[in-house]
């Protein structure tokens, strides 16, 4: 007799036990998912535990199982899309043209920041992490550091290829370079343009090219 074929549905079969863990990673990324397709069509006050639930055809005791709150599962659905194919942060294009690529980069902060499917998740979760000081632990651990990490790399990769002083301080070059363009959006203090984002990474390498160093960048030199 064919085990496999004559198995009622669901069950498992004879010889192959169920897999827990794959069981448990299907329903961590359809939360996940629900929870970031949710906040999108409803808003972040009007998400719940329950409703990502249903959506992800879980029970909510799973999700409080691995979850605190909705900020929780939120930022945990953020960081999975922000991740690359292998789990980790993907490294900025390095084609040896600074200027190219800094403005590559920020043409598509500006597309997806554009996208109500992403921006509204993302606004969501830096209002929560403004009243959530565990919430702001987690994002600058998980998901900021490891990102201003790949983008020091690639400063990093200019100042080998002369096209950045060596002695500059590559935490304020990041700052100067991402920080308008995100308090452009988050504040909505104007329209984020493409033009506005070639606009930004000229005038930042501008100054970045011929700033002195801060007593800190001094002592950074590049790896």
């Amino acid at each position: 007799m064919n085990t496999e074929r004559n198995s009622p549905a669901g069950a498992p079969t004879k010889g192959r036990p169920p897999n827990a863990a794959r069981r448990s990673e299907a329903s961590r990324r359809a939360i996940l998912t629900a929870a970031f397709d949710l906040v999108g069509e409803v808003g972040y006050a009007k998400l719940s535990i329950e409703g990502i639930a249903a959506r992800a055809g879980v029970g909510k005791q799973t999700i409080y199982r691995w979850w605190p709150s909705k900020g929780a599962v939120l930022f945990d659905a953020v960081l999975m899309l922000s991740q690359g194919p292998d789990g980790g942060t993907a490294a900025l294009p390095d084609t040896g043209d600074l200027a190219a690529d800094l403005a590559l980069v920020l043409r598509a902060t500006v597309d997806e920041f554009a996208d109500p499917r992403f921006s509204e998740p993302l606004r969501a979760l830096s209002t929560e992490i403004a009243h959530d000081p565990d919430l702001a632990r987690a994002y600058a651990e998980r998901l900021d550091q490891p990102l201003r990490e790949a983008k020091k790399e690639r400063l990093r990769s200019a100042q080998r290829a002369g096209e950045l002083p060596g002695d500059l301080d590559l935490d304020v070059a990041v700052d100067l370079i991402w920080g308008p363009l995100t308090a452009r959006w988050l504040h909505r203090t104007g329209p984020l343009t493409h033009a506005f984002a070639d606009a930004l990474a000229a005038a930042a390498l501008n100054g970045l090219r011929t700033a002195a160093p801060t007593p800190e960048g001094r002592k950074k030199q590049p790896e």
